[in-house]
């Protein structure tokens, strides 16, 4: 549990998946967890099981495309724990298509979940890192971000490449005291193989993630970034099932 017991962390996207799952493997190493995500029930069941299991939770009803909600959920943060450690910025949508079916509201819902949620959540946590002079980012991405997942993932791919670049240039830019992780998961068991609209594609991407690994899985990735000494930085890292090939 050292560098983990005590240490603040906000998490977008907790309501399920990989923010879920995190919430909870953290929090029973000790951190105090601040969860955010748009469905209020399934945080405040989350938020009463770590509760009940002795852990420290507060949790803020969030949608990550509005930025004045991702700084009221950092808010909640300090006000309620007196500073913050960490922040996941886990939110996100896969909506798989081919560019030809032309799906523009898709492409526009994972630029604003994807990228702009990913540049909200640096946007409200800086502020707070810098006065620090410590923090942590963790920006999820994916192993979509390292290769274009095809065919259909055009734009999905586009927003995961983009999270990378940002995670990097962050680094470049206040690596020193800040850290920078980039998180790249390959077929993880999550609700966000359920995000394409697209009939035929969403058969593909079942299909696809039938190979997929447990969501504690990344969990595990993301307390490893956590608890190395504060000298360390673990830039990147991807996991994906041993069985993938892409």
């Amino acid at each position: 549990m050292e560098n983990i017991e005590n240490k603040v962390v906000v998490i977008t996207g907790a309501s399920s998946g990989l923010g879920e799952t995190t919430a909870r493997h953290l929090a029973s190493k000790g951190a105090a967890v601040v969860l955010g995500a748009r469905r209020l029930e399934n945080l405040e069941k989350i938020a009463a099981d770590i509760r009940a299991a002795g852990g420290k939770v507060e949790i803020l009803q969030t949608d990550v495309t509005k930025a004045e909600e991702v700084k009221a959920l950092v808010d909640k943060a300090v006000e309620a724990f007196g500073r913050l450690d960490v922040i996941i910025n886990n939110a996100g949508l896969m909506a798989i298509a081919p560019m030809s079916a032309t799906k523009v509201d898709e492409w526009n819902s994972m630029i604003d979940i994807n990228i702009k949620g990913v540049l909200y959540g640096i946007a409200a946590a800086l502020p707070v890192f810098e006065q620090q002079k410590s923090g942590h980012f963790i920006n999820i991405s994916s192993v979509a971000g390292i290769k274009v997942f095809s065919p259909g993932g055009t734009v999905y791919s586009g927003t995961k490449y983009a999270v990378r670049a940002i995670s990097d240039g962050l680094r470049h830019e206040v690596g020193g005291s800040i850290r920078v992780t980039s998180i790249e998961p390959g077929a993880v068991e999550s609700e966000l193989q359920h995000g394409s609209s697209h009939e035929e594609s969403a058969k593909g991407v079942v299909e696809f993630y039938k190979q997929a690994i447990p969501a504690s899985s990344v969990a595990r990735a993301i307390a490893f970034a956590i608890e190395q000494p504060a000298e360390v930085d673990i830039n990147e890292i991807v996991l994906r099932p041993t069985v993938q090939e892409f």
